[in-house]
């Protein structure tokens, strides 16, 4: 059967190391699918194939491994390693520093400063330089600097190099080429008797200054978890044997009665038993208002309580409640590879191999035709070539850009399901929309009740209430809830009677009610006309006006419909806004569908159709405009939101809908698909400016380090300049993609 294994990779440093792993486990037999993420660290498999049978691939591709279970304990392990990690490299980095800034004095300073090299000479003479910055130099390297060797000799070895290769070999050549010209200067030709030991040196700190920054950069990307992660309670009150008692949270399960005190996070998902309080659900849905939680109402754990007291029954715990769940879908998402990645799989998947070759034709370029003295120049220009190419910044590009950009949306109600919906978005043409629980309420709810002169409105619909409490139709259902919403006491009611297509009639308060269509009180004798204008503006809505008669005299007009939501208006016109063609699909009457896309602004309609012509519907509007988004809540929506480019359900609706989708609205307000829409542009707009800046910056800075500028201005890059280009390249692109995290719910500007 197949299956999921997530797998912690230990010891990837660049776009290459992406590519090699994600081979090896393909690789391996049973593996239908493959993806290795550099910034989380970490692969999805896919497939049949034996969990020993992964980790020992990875081993054989010279990286460690361990499986990664689905909890909030793997999440601390994984950031403990990564502090860990990155308190090593500082402290190495230190060390590096310390060691390498008076092997750079020596060197450098005795050839910019003639005072320097003067005082050198004089005192302890140039030799016993060179002997220094040698003792210096292999400290660095066989302490600091260690860790590159460890892991570049022997990918290339496997000829499978990769950034620490390139680092290896270009400090290698640096020292070795020095170590003879400090002990055995004979054997270099004339004239080329010179040592690089600051290079080795410098370029080890500024590699490892690199990875320390990019360490703690890759750690804030990665804070959208972390939070979620923190938002979880340590432990809970749980009522046990008469009292109530401080359990850890692993201890609480299902039916357990739970308190939950002012300004306490809710433990675990339960639901309200007893009390009444707000609760802040910002943490869920983005909205900042709190929302009343009183017997009966569902509450999610992670969540805040505010001034009341609750007591709930839990209904799920540990890896089933809301939360952890939001936290498995954003590692999923994060985690996820957009279509865009193929390209620098593709790139990357050859470049290391691809420098090594333009680092030996530099090499033998120079030698062979450069000025004396050649083999300096050689070996200077391809060390350059070797350090200034590391493809660090193209591993990072996507991956850190998508971390950051999801885990914003979370933060904002936005859940990516599907990571490869963020690219999709962006390119939406047509929203779709479902109707009820989307664009409406998704319930009935009295929106009309006008009377006649000589009936009072709260008695009437007292009276018109008590009445239809005794029905079991919807409309009397919503016409009961919004009396009892109201606090209007229900008259007893006596005689009621049911008239079969007409509507009902009863005795309330002592006075006779009669309740129905407009041709139910004709049959009674009443004239509706008085309300004709009424009636009138209520059908253009798309709603059915009721009447209602008491004590033998027409006295009330009534409408119960299913009220648009409050926020779809400003989320309709900011989807004009971003230049989309908005349609609705529903199953409801066409008058009702028309009447509520007039109000709206909707640009297109398709009603009266079943889940099955929702899907046609789609595959329609996706051939006649493109990319098409549908958005829906309800079981019957699912087939429509799997047929889409892209699936929004809203989180308040079904479970179904939630799991055929690939984003989810947490907020359950149709504003948000304009947030993640405009939220979608500016990630792959990160992206690309990412992209752009590490293949612009190997395309210019590779040709520069080999010499080109030199036959022209005489201009070389100093492999220590080419460590540190290298060092930026990879921050500026981290940095860039944590701007996404400054991104703001804001009305979108329309689209060129």
């Amino acid at each position: 059967m197949a299956s999921t294994i997530s797998l912690l990779i230990e010891g990837m440093t660049c776009a290459s190391c992406v590519g090699r792993v994600e081979r090896a486990l393909k690789a391996v037999p049973g593996v239908a699918a493959a993806s290795v993420n550099l910034a989380t660290e970490r692969a999805t498999v896919r497939g049949t194939a034996d969990q020993a049978a992964l980790v020992a691939a990875v081993a054989g591709a010279g990286y460690k491994t361990s499986p990664l279970q689905p909890s909030a304990s793997s999440d601390e392990i994984s950031g403990e390693r990564k502090q860990k990690e990155q308190r090593r490299l500082k402290r190495d980095l230190i060390l590096a520093t310390l060691l390498a800034l008076p092997v750079f004095l020596l060197e450098m300073g005795s050839h910019l400063i003639p005072a320097v090299h003067t005082l050198i000479a004089r005192t302890i003479g140039m030799q016993t330089n060179w002997y220094i910055q040698f003792a210096l130099t292999t400290l660095i390297l066989v302490g600091p600097g260690l860790r590159f060797y460890r892991k570049g000799i022997p990918a290339l070895a496997r000829f499978a190099p990769d950034m620490n290769s390139l680092v290896a070999m270009g400090t290698m050549a640096a020292y070795a080429y020095s170590l003879v010209a400090t002990f055995a200067p004979e054997l270099l030709p004339p004239g080329t008797v010179s040592v690089y030991y600051e290079a080795a040196a410098i370029i080890v700190a500024l590699v490892l200054l690199g990875r320390y920054l990019e360490t703690r950069a890759k750690g804030r990307t990665s804070e959208a978890i972390k939070r979620l992660v923190g938002l979880q309670a340590k432990t809970a009150w749980v009522r046990r044997a008469g009292g109530s008692v401080e359990v850890p949270l692993a201890e609480v399960v299902a039916d357990d009665i739970v308190d939950v005190r002012p300004g306490e996070r809710v433990p675990v998902d339960g639901i309200v038993t007893e009390g009444e309080s707000f609760v802040d659900e910002s943490m869920l849905t983005g909205e900042p208002v709190p929302v009343l939680k009183a017997a009966g109402a569902t509450l999610v754990g992670g969540t805040v309580n505010q001034r009341g007291a609750l007591v709930f029954r839990a209904t799920a715990v540990g890896e089933g409640t809301m939360l952890s769940q939001i936290i498995r879908l954003v590692e999923q998402a994060q985690a996820a590879k957009l279509p865009i990645q193929a390209l620098v799989d593709k790139v990357t998947m050859w470049f290391v191999p691809a420098v090594m070759a333009v680092a030996a034709f530099t090499f033998a370029a120079w030698l062979l035709l450069g000025p004396s003295p050649a083999l300096t120049f050689a070996l200077v220009n391809a060390v350059a070539v070797l350090i200034i190419a590391c493809p660090c910044a193209m591993g990072l590009a996507t991956p850190t850009s998508i971390m950051v950009g999801t885990g914003r949306g979370a933060e904002l109600g936005i859940l990516f399901r599907k990571g490869e919906a963020l690219q999709l978005l962006k390119d939406a043409k047509v929203i779709a929309l479902d109707k009820t629980g989307t664009l409406t309420e998704g319930r009935p709810a009295l929106t009309d009740l006008q009377v006649l002169l000589g009936f009072e409105r709260d008695r009437v619909l007292g009276q018109i209430a008590a009445v239809e409490e005794r029905s079991e139709h919807p409309i009397g259902r919503a016409i009961v809830d919004a009396a009892r919403a109201e606090g209007i006491a229900l008259p007893v009611v006596s005689s009621f009677e049911s008239v079969t297509g007409f509507g009902v009639t009863a005795k309330a308060d002592g006075e006779t009610v009669q309740i129905g269509a407009d041709r139910y009180m004709r049959e009674l004798g009443y004239d509706v006309g008085v309300f004709a204008k009424t009636a009138e503006n209520l059908a253009a809505e798309g709603k059915s006006p009721v009447y209602a008669a008491i004590g033998g005299r027409l006295a009330a007009i009534v409408a119960v419909s299913d009220p648009i939501k409050e926020t779809t208006p400003a989320a309709i016109a900011a989807l004009h806004a971003l230049g989309l063609k908005v349609a609705m699909i529903t199953g409801d009457n066409s008058r009702t569908a028309d009447a509520i896309a007039r109000r709206l602004g909707i640009d297109e309609v398709i009603a009266e159709v079943l889940p099955d012509g929702k899907v046609e519907a789609v595959r329609r509007f996706k051939k006649e405009h493109g990319q098409l988004v549908f958005v829906g809540d309800g079981i019957n929506d699912a087939p429509a939101l799997a047929e889409a480019d892209v699936g929004i359900a809203v989180g308040t609706g079904t479970d179904v809908a939630i799991e055929a989708a690939d984003v989810v609205l947490m907020s359950g307000h149709l504003n948000t698909v304009a947030t993640a829409i405009a939220l979608s542009r500016t990630t792959i707009r990160n992206i690309h400016q990412n992209l752009f800046w590490a293949f612009a910056y190997n395309v210019a800075l590779i040709p520069i380090a080999a010499g080109a500028l030199w036959p022209f201005w005489g201009i070389l890059l100093s492999p220590i300049f080419a460590a540190g280009a290298m060092a930026v390249s990879s921050i500026f692109v981290l940095g860039n993609s944590l701007r996404l995290r400054g991104f703001r719910q804001r009305p979108p500007l329309r689209r060129p």
